[in-house]
C-alpha cells in the first residue's frame, strides 16, 4: 500500500514538472507582444489624442451666448466647497457671491493657499476661464482638488452664473468678429503677391513694345521719334505727320 502510494506521488510530481516545463516552452515559442493599435477602427469615431479636435474658441465667443441658468446647473459641482448667496459662509472653499473684480486669491476672511495668494491680478472673465479650465495649470501648488471643466459652454455658463450673483453684473461681451479681409488691393498671401508682381512685369513688357522707337539718325537730329510700322504714317515728336514710307 505504501509502495502504491509513492509511486501515485512519483506521477503526480513528474505531471506537474512536465506541465511547468510545457508552459515555460510555450510561453518562449509563444511571445506576446502589444498590438501597434488596439482594438478594430470604427467609422465615425476619433481615437484619444488623435488630432482633428476643434480647438476652444476665445471664451468671448461663448460668453456672448452663455446661460446663467446652465451656469446654475455647474455650479452644482462646487457646492460642496463654495458657497454664493451674498454674506454666505466660506466652506472648504471661500463665498464666491460678487467675486468677479475681486482680487485673486485676497480677502473674503478665507486662507488662500500661496500659489493663489501670490498670483495677483484680479479675478475677470479671462482669468476664471483659465481658472475653471484647469485651477492646477493656473496656480501650480493650489489646494482646490477640483480639475476643472473641459467644455468651454460649461465655463461660459458658470462665470455668466457667478456674474449674475453680483449687486451690479456687467455686461456680457460680444463674440469677436471673424478674421478681417484684406484691404483693397492688397495681396492676401505671398503667393497672390507674386502674381500681382508677374501682372505687372507683364504689362510693362507689353507697354515698352508699343512705343515708338528711335533709329541713331533720329536721335543724333534731336530725338525724332517715328513709329516703325510698314504703310503707317511717321509721326514727329513735334507732333506732325509725314506720308508713309513708300514699299519697297
Amino acid at each position: 500500500m505504501k509502495d502504491n502510494n509513492n509511486t501515485i506521488a512519483g506521477w503526480v510530481l513528474f505531471a506537474g514538472i512536465v506541465a511547468l516545463g510545457g508552459s515555460l516552452a510555450a510561453g518562449t515559442y509563444f511571445k506576446a507582444e502589444r498590438p501597434e493599435k488596439m482594438g478594430y477602427p470604427i467609422a465615425g469615431v476619433v481615437e484619444e489624442g488623435a488630432g482633428g479636435a476643434e480647438a476652444d474658441k476665445p471664451i468671448e465667443f461663448y460668453l456672448a451666448s452663455a446661460d446663467p441658468a446652465k451656469g446654475a446647473e455647474v455650479f452644482k459641482k462646487c457646492q460642496a466647497c463654495h458657497t454664493i448667496n451674498q454674506g454666505g459662509a466660506n466652506g472648504l472653499g471661500p463665498n464666491l457671491y460678487h467675486v468677479i473684480g475681486e482680487p485673486v486669491g485676497q480677502g473674503r476672511g478665507f486662507a488662500w493657499s500661496d500659489a493663489l495668494s501670490g498670483k495677483g491680478g484680479n479675478w475677470d472673465f479671462a482669468t476664471l476661464n483659465e481658472w475653471l479650465k484647469s485651477p492646477k495649470t493656473f496656480a501650480p501648488g493650489t489646494k482646490m482638488t477640483f480639475a476643472g471643466l473641459s467644455a468651454p459652454e460649461d465655463r461660459a455658463n458658470v462665470i455668466a452664473y457667478l456674474n449674475q450673483n453680483s449687486p451690479s453684473p456687467l455686461p456680457m461681451p460680444a463674440a469677436p468678429a471673424a478674421g478681417e479681409a484684406p484691404a483693397a488691393g492688397a495681396p492676401a498671401d505671398g503667393a497672390a503677391g507674386d502674381k500681382a508682381a508677374a501682372e505687372a512685369d507683364d504689362a510693362n513688357a507689353q507697354k515698352a513694345a508699343n512705343e515708338p522707337v528711335l533709329t541713331e539718325q533720329q536721335a543724333a537730329k534731336g530725338g525724332m521719334a517715328n513709329v516703325r510700322g510698314e504703310g503707317a504714317p511717321n509721326v514727329s515728336a513735334a507732333g506732325t505727320t509725314a506720308p508713309p514710307a513708300p514699299k519697297k
